[in-house]
């Protein structure tokens, strides 16, 4: 068995890589170290930048930075940036803000921006007697967090609420203090969190200097001060509505086409193996954006496929009808992003993609970023109940297997050609290029 390495994080840069180089590399350290440096940055403050987003960092892993024009929002036209490795996605995001354009465009609306952030805690006493407590004592929680929310309470936002959950029935002695939050324009993960801790600080406090409870009773154990990524009221709607005969596409009926799309929408909404993938859809658009504008994509997945299995079963995030000759499509989504603080001072790819967007505000970005969502489901099942799903999609990935065997620009241009009229189906492409690159091919 191999040693523990100890005091990795102290080493230089070039430490680091020689160490990881020797170890893991020993048959190839030339070219493992070449792949590192290929990806540093040439300018010198922008890598330092880089290195210290992260621990023990070693390079820079990119992603393609992509836009898809043609998004009419609530009547303003924006280009959204998209940071993804997919192929598909960003075309197929593009194709469904083109085929909106001219039908409305997308509306959307931010329904609330509630955070929730939770003190777990063991008391061993009676109940109604902390209750009662509390509600004697609450305004001190306030009080005692008012250095901490001074900035976020001048900008329009800060501690919301602060209640007493009692969570004895489901685990023996635990409970919560759960508060509630408005941070604005910032994600807020840091101003939250720090005020549960004070908010722990203070129960501890208060319960002990208090004459209401014996000694064994003060005596609470917190479990754990921290926010929640499940945000179910910091909610955004985004739709689209048009007259059913304005929705032929891909040489379908308008009629037979809604049909066909409000009926796989129904599918999703009922079977969660159909829901789980349609949602992986909508994140594909979501995270793409979420990425490009430096929020947590950790986050907001975990937020919505909580919220999507709110009622006891996981289901489709988005939702449709067809009534009095209207066709409508609409998803609800949970987002909590920051349009203010961690990466957007910082990342210049950040700070690029928020000005492309026209600076929004958190507000503006959550209606945005749940349109990309909406958009990137629609093109899907548009694709999935039309031509199918792979014509589109293998044809945008024929590139990265023809890389992957090393084609020339001519060969590509030649395949691009060849599958025209066919699915380029990885096999197939195999098999035709080796014909290409044998004697007789030539």
């Amino acid at each position: 068995m191999g040693k523990q390495i100890k005091g990795f994080s102290k080493f230089t840069k070039e430490e680091k890589i020689d160490w990881v180089i020797e170890k893991y590399f020993a048959d190839d350290q030339k070219e493992a170290r070449k792949t590192l440096e290929q990806y540093w940055n040439d300018n010198k403050d922008l890598q330092k930048i880089h290195d210290e987003f992260i621990e023990n960092t070693l390079t820079n892993y990119y992603l393609p930075f992509g836009i898809a024009p043609n998004f009419k929002i609530n009547n303003r036209i924006y280009a959204l940036p998209m940071a993804i490795e997919e192929s598909s996605v960003v075309a197929a995001a593009a194709k469904a803000a083109s085929f909106w354009f001219d039908r409305g465009g997308f509306t959307a609306k931010v329904k609330s921006m509630t955070k929730v952030g939770h003190v777990h805690f063991v008391y061993y006493g009676d109940y109604d007697k902390l209750w009662g407590w509390f509600q004697t004592v609450k305004d001190r929680f306030f009080r005692d967090t008012e250095d901490i929310t001074k900035n976020m309470r001048a900008r329009g936002g800060g501690i919301e609420d602060i209640v007493l959950i009692n969570k004895n029935y489901e685990e023996p002695n635990y409970y919560q203090l759960k508060a509630t939050f408005n941070t604005v324009d910032s994600m807020g993960a840091n101003f939250i969190n720090t005020c549960l801790e004070q908010f722990a600080q203070t129960l501890q406090n208060e319960m002990m200097e208090s004459d209401v409870f014996s000694p064994k009773e003060a005596d609470i154990q917190i479990i754990m001060s921290i926010l929640s990524n499940y945000t179910p009221e910091c909610l955004v709607r985004a739709e689209v509505e048009c007259p059913v005969e304005f929705m032929a596409v891909d040489g379908m009926e308008a009629g037979e086409f809604v049909q066909k799309f409000e009926r796989a929408v129904h599918v999703a909404r009922i079977e969660p193996y159909r829901a789980t993938t349609h949602n992986k859809g909508i994140m594909n658009g979501i995270d793409a954006v979420v990425i490009a504008t430096g929020n947590d994509f950790r986050a907001i997945e975990a937020a919505a496929h909580t919220y999507a299995a709110r009622t006891g079963q996981y289901r489709s995030l988005t939702d449709c009808e067809i009534k009095n000759g209207t066709f409508r499509f609409w998803i609800e989504i949970p987002l909590a992003l920051g349009t203010v603080g961690g990466l957007t001072t910082l990342h210049p790819m950040v700070k690029f993609a928020h000005k492309l967007l026209g600076n929004p505000n958190a507000e503006e970005l959550m209606k945005i970023i749940a349109v990309s969502g909406l958009a990137q489901n629609f093109g899907a099942l548009r694709a999935l109940t039309t031509t199918g799903i792979q014509q589109g999609h293998m044809k945008m990935h024929l590139l990265n297997v023809l890389n992957k065997l090393g084609a020339t620009e001519d060969e590509k241009e030649y395949f691009k050609n060849f599958f025209r009229d066919k699915v380029p189906h990885y096999s197939t492409i195999v098999s035709e290029f080796e014909r290409l690159r044998s004697p007789k091919g030539k």
